[in-house]
């Protein structure tokens, strides 16, 4: 027996102590930035060691601006439609999603949102002020120009177009020095466009005097590319007001009917200069909560250079009154100086070593946690956040899954292709039978099908505008293991009556079996 009270001293490494919990702080941020105040807070999940509900705030951050990461199919999406709903019924918020790709407009109208599409009827004038001086705005003009285009790299092109833009707005009496700009009669001026930039530089090369006419030939050649019609998106009179983006609720600006890459960051760039100047002259609210959040997503033209309004309103911090919203599935299409400023960035799964290097050297966590978001799920989550209080806690910690939500929607079994020819003349026979999603999506998980699967399954769905012929439907969940007294069950719960459900099964088989029918279409499903 060893003797009482004696006492032995042993070395150990930090290791063998970090392998003692009581000796160690728990791995997350303290209660009193996990779970404050859930009246002024966005929930988003459970921590993955405590089970403790996550509600996060802009008031725990060093600003409010968030970075989300993460491969597709991952969550990143669904992540940032939960947000800007809960957003909006916490504090009201507004959101402005910059679409690059045209990936929100649909969810945004089940939401009963806006969406404006440039390039398809909207026009969004460059040279107009946004409240701005001339000459500020002519500066924003000028640095855009040399993030898109390579002016920066021909100094004369530059000075040329410089003096055009400049030229332009005092032949339409404007006061250079002046936000407020009005005519002798007190009415607001008309802000000139990039045609008449052109046509100012056009005559200088007619008048034959400029001793470098090549260079002036140039200037001239790049800014056409923003004013051939049909493509002069943003050398017309603006339709797309401010005012309608920042302050309607949810609002997608729609960016896929441009023309190219550029194009679209021009768009974005103007916008994100624009609101950036709102908030500079309206200030903070007194009231709680953000009165705005803007959504970038795969905006990497713009969120890459460290020279984008992007990067510029992050390193500013809290005092622009908004929020943005920055994602990509690639980490390094993001400025790393974003990563460095950001209040918070939630990582999803990331899938190769070069983009975990990427964040680690970014965000500086452990390598246990490394180890912890190379395994994460679909709807895993690790978040880290760059903390106000002076805490020892670390900032980065991991949630067991995003628990998201959508709007309601509904999906649609297209019947005709077991319809008789009668039945297809009636009028009064239905054509289609309608589900809940969340309810198809719960059906799924009973099959045992899993998350991954079921994001495939319902983008075919959206894919067809939410319909799916029901024998197309059939055969999908069969391949996927799914049992026909299973389906039946479901089709039944959906308004299918058993004769109907029959003949559905009947089809199936003669598909299945190489018989197809002249009712039958080619269906292409995808493994």
């Amino acid at each position: 027996m060893p003797l009482a009270g004696r006492l032995k001293l042993t070395k150990l490494s930090n290791h063998d102590i970090s392998r003692r919990d009581i000796l160690v702080r728990p791995p997350v941020p303290p209660m009193s930035v996990l779970f404050s105040d859930p009246t002024n807070g966005i929930y988003i999940g459970k921590t993955s060691v405590f089970n403790i509900p996550f509600y996060w705030s802009y008031e725990n951050v060093a600003n409010p601006h968030i970075a989300v990461v993460g491969i597709s199919g991952s969550g990143k999406s669904y992540f940032i439609k939960t947000f800007l709903l809960r957003a909006a019924f916490v504090w009201n918020t507004n959101a402005l999603i910059i679409d690059w790709a045209g990936e929100y407009k649909d969810w945004v109208r089940d939401t009963s949102g806006k969406v404006i599409a440039l390039g398809k009827g909207s026009y969004l004038n460059l040279l107009d002020l946004g409240g701005m001086k001339p000459y500020d705005r002519i500066k924003q003009v000028m640095r855009t120009l040399e993030l898109l285009t390579d002016i920066a790299n021909y100094p004369e092109q530059r000075r040329l177009t410089e003096q055009a833009i400049e030229k332009t707005y005092l032949e339409n009496k404007f006061k250079m020095d002046a936000r407020e700009q009005k005519d002798e009669l007190g009415n607001p001026l008309s802000a000139p466009t990039l045609k008449d930039v052109v046509r100012i530089l056009t005559e200088q090369g007619q008048i034959g005097t400029y001793e470098f006419p090549a260079e002036l030939e140039n200037a001239i050649y790049r800014l056409k590319q923003f004013t051939k019609p049909g493509e002069d998106f943003f050398a017309q009179q603006s339709t797309v007001k401010l005012e309608v983006l920042i302050s309607s609720g949810l609002v997608d600006l729609d960016l896929s009917g441009l023309p190219d890459e550029s194009s679209r960051a021009l768009g974005a760039l103007t916008i994100l200069q624009f609101i950036k100047e709102k908030m500079r002259q309206e200030g903070w609210s007194e009231t709680k909560g953000l009165r705005l959040l803007v959504v970038l997503d795969e905006a990497w033209k713009i969120g890459k250079d460290d020279n984008s309004d992007a990067v510029m309103i992050v390193r500013e911090g809290r005092k622009y009154n908004f929020g943005m919203i920055i994602a990509s599935q690639n980490p390094t299409d993001i400025s790393e100086n974003i990563f460095s400023n950001v209040g918070t960035t939630f990582m999803l799964k990331v899938k190769f070593e070069r983009f975990l290097d990427y964040l680690q050297g970014s965000l500086n966590f452990s390598p246990y946690m490394r180890e912890e978001i190379g395994r994460l799920g679909v709807g895993q989550c690790a978040v880290n956040m760059s903390l106000t209080l002076s805490t020892p806690y670390p900032s980065t910690f991991l949630l067991q899954k995003i628990e998201g939500e959508e709007p309601s929607r509904e999906y649609f079994l297209d019947l005709a292709l077991i319809l008789s020819e009668k039945q297809r003349r009636d009028v009064n026979v239905s054509r289609s039978v309608a589900f809940m999603k969340e309810d198809f999506r719960r059906k799924l998980r009973q099959f045992g099908i899993n998350d991954e699967r079921m994001e495939e399954v319902t983008k075919l769905f959206d894919k067809n505008n939410r319909h799916m012929d029901v024998v197309s439907f059939v055969i999908l969940l069969e391949r996927d293991g799914v049992a026909r007294r299973n389906i039946g069950d479901f089709l039944k719960e959906s308004g299918v009556d058993d004769i109907t459900i029959i003949n559905i099964f009947g089809k199936v088989d003669l598909k299945k079996g190489g018989g197809v029918g002249r009712e039958i279409s080619q269906v292409v499903l995808e493994e």
